[in-house]
């Protein structure tokens, strides 16, 4: 029997890639049956070097290009993630997500501290694959051929927000703080005493395109302007228009700047005026059409006014069902660390997003896993499923993850959690975590890198790290998890343990129904580390699967309370009793930061 996670990624033979499946067949999938692989294309594989400058010629503030800098672009190219598709089938990935490819403005930022758009949020032109990833052409072959392994392509999208353009004639000084509508209001030129403007405007108040076309003066509270040469640089053109931006400064993240600020000085969208949500659906709705893909993940997207996402939505499932694609996958970005439900629910019942990506349970897993907290915060999270629109069945819908590019890696908050921690107890508490990511309920999803040990040295620019051979010393100077290797050389190894483990619990998870799409029943918790059970149900036959981690660091033994009809138990993973002890309790003994998965007996 085996025993233990540490076991089970090293004996276990080369495991097979997912069969190959038609289109029809991919599509068919339900949301939840999916294992997401997110990804930065910069920083995965560099397949044509020749896109590298992204056709631009000059230094790298004219370019980009800086692989030795962590803020510039690096190589990565859609060429390089067809290439390495093999590589992220066989850890049992079934959809690829990554960050925007969309053309970006190449570099920006204050003099001296320019960075790149390598990441993608920095979109000028939303109709075009940005020539340092490849072309249209380029992307077209790469959805077709992770179609033809069965494997389904989400889309980063953004709508919140361009490239920075717009320059405001005052406020320099101030750093263009942000200017409220009560002191700036739509009606008057730069405040309450200024020249009247926009007569009849109700602002968003009204959206009917009558109303938003007696808006004819975008500065009502920064005098907006376009520098010269940089008249037509968004596409479509009607986005060179200041008057669909809200052009009131910098957001300071509370209030109503979270939804009329600029994000970092990035152009805020007048998400409320009738063509801007007309042009994005046509946006939008093009790349499903030209392109088949099979979700978008919408960024920031908790910035963006809820009426948007109302038509938006809705004009996007029915873009994709007439395109043969029945399920559709989107989950907007609602940034907040902690493990608040309510927060992130609130957006699929007031905004109308059919899932979120899981904040709550990246939260619950860190601090639980980490040791700061023990497993009663799983209590918080799961009693929060009913909140979200469609209750539990809906809480199946939300991608789950443990670590991103914004917020930093998994491993980095276990390591700095556990200063004094050797490198075996690193490896299993990050191998723990993704136990937990890959049974618990939800869509996992793994951060690029993370399967190969990598741990960042905090947030952004720092948790983006090149999976080919790096020339960014902050990066090359990590101890990774796992492994005697850097990032000085290429890490795409299948034997890594970490990369073995999420093989092995993705062909767990799809051969048991319970965990694709099963109800959650929690088991046991403690105050203090130590275990965690849950039971799952296989929404057809009713077969209970217990789930059970320790995530302490000695060995514990429980009596966990099971269905009463679940008698006796095959082991999926780790050591499992053949028999209950007693009708409705099984006994377990977990060794420290263990995970058994035991499946009951028809």
């Amino acid at each position: 029997m085996i025993r233990g996670l540490a076991a089970l990624a090293l004996i276990l033979a080369p495991l097979p890639v997912l069969a190959q499946a038609g289109l029809a067949d991919v599509r068919a999938r339900p949301a939840t049956d999916e294992v997401i692989y997110f990804v930065l294309p910069d920083r995965f594989e560099n397949g044509d070097p020749r896109n590298d400058r992204g056709g631009l010629t000059g230094d790298r503030l004219a370019t980009g290009y800086d692989p030795s800098a962590k803020g510039f672009y690096h190589g990565g190219d859609l060429a390089g993630l067809t290439k390495r598709l093999d590589y992220i089938q066989g850890m049992g990935a079934t959809a690829i997500w990554f960050a925007p490819i969309f053309k970006n403005k190449p570099v920006q930022g204050p003099k001296g501290d320019e960075s790149a758009g390598y990441h993608g949020y920095w979109v000028t032109d939303f109709t075009r694959v940005d020539p340092h990833f490849g072309t249209n052409d380029e992307f077209r072959a790469f959805v077709d051929a992770a179609h033809a392994r069965g494997m389904k392509v989400y889309m980063d999208i953004i709508t919140n927000h361009t490239a920075d353009v717009i320059r405001y004639t005052e406020g320099e000084a101030e750093g263009y703080k942000y200017r409220s509508l009560a002191d700036y209001p739509y009606s008057r030129r730069g405040g309450v005493n200024g020249a009247p403007i926009n007569p009849g405007f109700a602002g968003d108040q009204d959206s009917s395109p009558e109303n938003w076309a007696k808006l004819t003066d975008p500065s009502f509270a920064y005098t907006a302007v376009v520098p010269k040469g940089e008249e037509n640089a968004k596409v479509p053109a009607w986005l060179n228009d200041p008057i669909y931006y809200h052009n009131r400064g910098n957001s300071d993240w509370v209030g109503e700047s979270a939804l009329y600020g600029d994000f970092a000085g990035l152009d805020d969208l007048a998400t409320e005026n009738p063509k801007v949500v007309q042009g994005f659906i046509d946006i939008y709705g093009r790349w499903i059409d030209a392109f088949g893909i099979d979700g978008f993940r919408i960024d920031t997207a908790k910035h963006v006014n809820p009426e948007f996402w109302q038509a938006f939505v809705p004009a996007m499932l029915a873009r994709a069902k007439a395109r043969g694609i029945p399920n559709f996958h989107i989950f907007g970005e609602v940034y907040n660390d902690a493990v608040d439900p309510g927060s992130l629910a609130r957006h699929t019942r007031v905004a109308g997003l059919p899932a979120v990506l899981d904040f709550s349970f990246a939260r619950a897993v860190i601090d639980a896993v980490g040791g700061t907290t023990g497993t009663a915060v799983f209590e918080r999270l799961l009693d929060g499923d009913v909140l979200y629109k469609g209750g539990p069945a809906a809480a199946l819908q939300l991608p789950t993850f443990l670590g991103n590019h914004d917020m930093g890696r998994f491993a980095m908050f276990v390591k700095q959690e556990n200063p004094g921690a050797s490198a075996d107890e690193l490896l299993k508490r990050v191998m723990l975590g993704h136990a937990m990511l890959l049974t618990l309920r939800g869509v996992p999803t793994i951060y690029y890198g993370d399967e190969q040990g990598f741990v960042s040295d905090g947030g952004d620019q720092l948790a983006r790290e090149d999976m080919f051979a790096s020339t960014v010393d902050v990066y090359n100077d990590n101890d990774l998890i796992g492994t005697d290797a850097t990032t000085a050389s290429a890490n795409f190894d299948p034997a890594h343990p970490l990369y073995r483990e999420i093989a092995a619990l993705s062909a767990i998870r799809r051969k048991t129904p319970a965990l694709l799409h099963g109800t959650t029943k929690l088991r046991a918790i403690s105050e203090k580390p130590g275990l965690l059970a849950v039971s799952r149900f296989d929404p057809d036959s009713g077969r209970e699967v217990l789930l059970a981690f320790n995530t302490s660091a000695t060995p514990v033994s429980a009596n966990i309370a099971i269905d009463m009809r679940s008698a006796a138990f095959t082991s999926l993973l780790g050591d499992c009793p053949a028999q209950a002890a007693a009708p409705g309790s099984l006994f377990l003994t977990l060794p420290a930061f263990g995970t058994a998965i035991c499946q009951a007996k028809d």
